[in-house]
């Protein structure tokens, strides 16, 4: 059994990636007390977007639930990376809360499937310290055309 948050990522064979540059004017990640809330992160990998495009199941030209939720596990691993450069993420007691936008094409409902892409990493790595609340919010468009963006309330020591 892992000791700290750090050994669990090691023995999952997840290695939080560098803080995504915010690509507007603000910070990745806030700390007030034992909270640390941090910005929408996108699916960025080695600083660019790895997907781009709105989700829907069986249309032509569109991001596939599947993938989105893989992307989804991406923003969250960012959101913890943010967490991480602030704080340490050694420091996590607990996740409180995931927001989750989806850039939905017309008809598309699966929201809560795609962000469940998140919410399942956190599980992987925090057990029951990563049950948290949720919202899936299906939108028209997110920034630099990304499927999904997630953000993070943390508990912290």
């Amino acid at each position: 059994m892992p000791n700290t948050w750090s050994d669990q990522l090691a023995e999952l064979d997840i290695m939080l990636p560098t803080v995504v540059p915010p690509v507007a004017n603000y910070t990745p990640a806030v700390r007030v007390g034992n909270l640390v809330y941090t910005s929408g992160q996108l699916p960025m990998v080695d600083g660019e977007l790895s997907v781009h495009g709105k989700v829907h199941e069986g249309a032509e030209g569109v991001v596939r639930p599947a993938e989105a939720k893989a992307a989804a596990r991406v923003c969250a691993l960012n959101a913890l990376a943010a967490v991480d450069s602030l704080v340490g993420i050694d420091s996590v007691v607990r996740v409180i809360k995931v927001v989750g936008f989806v850039a939905s094409a017309p008809g598309f409902t699966g929201q809560p499937q795609v962000i469940n892409g998140a919410s399942d990493v956190l599980g992987e790595i925090f057990g029951e310290a990563g049950v948290h609340a949720r919202s899936a919010v299906g939108v028209a468009e997110l920034p630099l055309g990304a499927p999904v963006e997630v953000e993070l309330i943390v508990e912290v020591a």
